[in-house]
């Protein structure tokens, strides 16, 4: 008997290099099959127009008419500049000097930590003018403080509970800040130099005390409870080193509104001195920035909310539609590295959603903004802002890296649940249900919320800079993010890799 011998047909292998022209190769392939597609194709378009509609349609629905009359500090931003001040005017270098003996509230409903008690040089009486002060405060200790939005960490002590002594020197446009608790050691604070300080200038002592306001949230209902807005401080030891015009010491509700005006509601400071030169001031008010106005870059993403879940969609149909069609197979057989694979399209899929998202951000912001300043939201109060700085070109980019990364993370649950319907139930309750829910949680658990969860990457839109030496309540329904935004998206990222590597753990156990 003849037997024929068989033919032994060797493998195919690609004369591509594995490392480098096989991946490009599996990106071509990837975004050939994306863009063959033409249900995928829509879902990105609607997407992209769902997002610009909306950022539309949120912007035309808020509007903003009246209020108080705004101050501008030195950097153009808007700041409250409202205290009692004892001064005098300073001609040229000098250095002032007092010691802090108390501090307590005035109306019996709880001193709030930032009311504050101390010395400052300021640049004239205008609300707004250029300033640096040394203070002590209940809550934070001695701080010193220019210009509204700097503020530097001294020694922690209570001005209730043991007396401060505080310096102010000035030689030229620098100011240089001292404390001590004896008025014999002292320890520097810190020198800052004021910009077009003029050669006169007044000092002396002042007292400021914010409205302590705190925002209680439970299942029952939201509750406010507030402190006062009205302290007393003593003072001794008042002294002054330099040139001065004035014969004595003068006093001032500086940036006091109008109490005929309708929303005046300002209380009259005191200031009192007696023959062994203890002087007591009592009044209301604060020297910081503003941050009650409404955040008009994060109003303008609206659209992103909405826009995202098509990007999920998208990220989902990627790869379960293989899965679902058996093709999944076909591709492993041509490319036995399914790692490969997965970051091909992780990557060709992140450069779609990436490109859509900034072209529809851009364009939603645009538009939102012209919207919202036919509905009063104008300058100065809301200064123009340029889509090219900050903080606008960080919440634009930003987005797009949010909407990128949450296809990539529903890609990457897509391989691991391998259905559609799934995959996106499980994305949304990831990013998007915790936002909701946080509108009504309680305060602490909302913030936990958007801390721990993707949720969290939405506050790359925030616009606002929030101050740690402004008392405020971080509300969820306000806009206000408990992370930074950078340290927002981190997270969103941090939950897209994972599942990325879990994508990849599946894959290598698991039959395609």
């Amino acid at each position: 008997m003849t037997t024929t011998p068989t033919r032994t047909v060797p493998p195919y292998r690609s004369a591509l290099h594995p490392a480098r022209a096989g991946f490009g190769r599996l990106l071509r392939a990837e975004w050939t099959k994306f863009w063959t597609v033409r249900a995928w194709l829509l879902v990105l378009a609607i997407g992209a127009v769902v997002t610009v509609v909306v950022c539309q349609l949120g912007a035309s629905g808020s509007s903003v008419s009246g209020g108080p009359p705004i101050v501008l500090g030195p950097g153009g931003e808007v700041v409250n500049d409202s205290f009692r001040f004892t001064h005098r005017a300073l001609t040229g270098d000098g250095t002032v000097t007092a010691r802090v003996t108390g501090l307590k509230d005035a109306s019996g409903k709880g001193l709030g930590p930032w009311a504050k008690a101390g010395i400052i040089v300021k640049s004239s009486l205008k609300p707004g003018s250029p300033y640096a002060a040394v203070m002590a405060t209940p809550g934070h200790g001695v701080r010193m403080q220019w210009n509204f939005t700097h503020d530097k960490a001294g020694p922690s002590s209570d001005p209730a509970e043991a007396p401060q002594w505080l310096r102010l020197q000035r030689l030229g446009g620098k100011l240089t800040g001292y404390a001590s608790v004896d008025g014999r050691k002292w320890t520097r604070l810190g020198a800052v130099r004021l910009d077009g300080l003029p050669r006169t200038v007044q000092v002396g002592l002042f007292l400021a005390a914010p409205v302590n306001e705190v925002v209680h949230r439970s299942f029952g209902g939201t509750s406010e409870v507030a402190g006062s807005g009205q302290a007393t401080g003593t003072f001794d030891h008042l002294t002054l080193r330099g040139s001065s015009t004035d014969s004595g010491w003068s006093a001032t509700d500086v940036g006091a509104p109008d109490p005929d005006a309708p929303l005046g509601n300002s209380l009259p400071g005191a200031s009192t001195v007696s023959p062994t030169g203890t002087y007591t001031l009592t009044g209301q008010g604060d020297i910081a920035p503003d941050e009650n106005s409404p955040d008009m870059v994060q109003m303008s993403f609206q659209g992103v909310f909405v826009g995202l879940i098509f990007m999920v969609a998208l990220g989902t149909l990627f790869v379960t539609t293989e899965y679902k069609r058996g093709l999944i197979r076909t591709t492993f057989t041509a490319t036995p590295s399914r790692t490969k694979v997965l970051a091909a399209k992780a990557t060709v899929i992140g450069l779609i959603t990436f490109s859509t998202g900034l072209l529809s951000t851009a364009i939603g912001f645009t538009v939102a903004q012209k919207t919202l300043r036919s509905n009063g939201f104008k300058p100065p109060e809301f200064p123009d802002l340029s889509l090219l700085e900050n903080p606008a070109s960080r919440a634009v980019v930003g987005s797009a890296v949010l909407l990128s990364l949450v296809a990539v993370l529903a890609l990457s649950l897509g391989v691991v649940l391998r259905s559609s319907a799934g995959t996106i139930a499980t994305v949304v309750v990831l990013v998007i249900l915790p936002q909701i829910l946080s509108f009504a949680l309680p305060l602490p658990v909302a913030q936990w919320l958007l801390r721990a969860t993707p949720a969290a990457a939405f506050a790359i839109q925030q616009g606002l800079t929030y101050y740690p030496q402004v008392q405020h309540n971080c509300l969820p329904e306000s806009g206000c993010y408990p992370l930074t935004p950078y340290h927002g998206l981190a997270v969103l990222a941090a939950y897209a890799a994972a599942a990325f590597l879990l994508a990849v753990w599946t894959l290598r156990r698991r039959d395609a």
